[in-house]
């Protein structure tokens, strides 16, 4: 069946749809927790795991974007460290958000997947053609989306779904390979 005409949800074969992955960041790349320092400046923890995976997902043709209703310059670094080029900060209003990535982009929202964990991510949760939440979301959220991950946001849940992804899109073992390598390539 082709990914415009899904209607229920069938994991796999949604997730092999995906061609871009938006994420919110409070709750969802770090814990949720905000922390600030003496001097006011904003301090953020963000998963490596979750940063290999948006890099192998990127790498096997996924475009990874960020929506999130608060603006740091901290965000900026690590989506420029992580080759995210798609960075919306400072939107409240998520789904107008992605409705400017599927212009942009020329997507469909069956191709999209969203994770969010609060009600400012509803709306985009419900709309695209995989909304994810995660453990540590609002409990409404569970309610409205199609996937919640085992791991909880900013300890893997972002890498969770990466892998979903490839392995549904039959690009994992692609990605995996480089690290099963057993030639050594460099003289003792």
């Amino acid at each position: 069946m082709p990914c415009a005409q899904l209607k229920t949800i069938d994991l796999t074969r949604q997730a092999s749809c995906v061609r871009l992955l938006a994420l919110d960041v409070d709750g969802v790349l770090s814990d949720g927790k905000l922390y600030f320092g003496n001097q006011g400046e904003e301090i953020k923890a963000f998963n490596s795991l979750d940063g290999h995976g948006i890099k192998m997902l990127q790498a096997s043709g996924v475009k990874v974007a960020i929506v999130t209703g608060r603006t740091s310059n901290i965000v900026a670094q690590r989506a420029k460290q992580l080759g995210i080029e798609l960075v919306l900060q400072g939107r409240e209003d998520k789904l107008k958000a992605l409705y400017e990535l599927t212009e942009h982009l020329r997507l469909d929202w069956n191709a999209m997947a969203y994770i969010g964990d609060d009600l400012p991510d509803l709306a985009a949760i419900i709309k695209v053609g995989l909304g994810i939440s995660v453990p540590n979301a609002a409990k409404t959220m569970a309610q409205y989306s199609q996937y919640v991950t085992r791991l909880s946001g900013g300890h893997g849940a972002v890498r969770e779904v990466c892998d979903l992804i490839m392995q549904a899109q039959g690009t994992w073992d692609e990605a995996l390979a480089p690290y099963l390598s057993t030639q050594i390539t460099a003289e003792p």
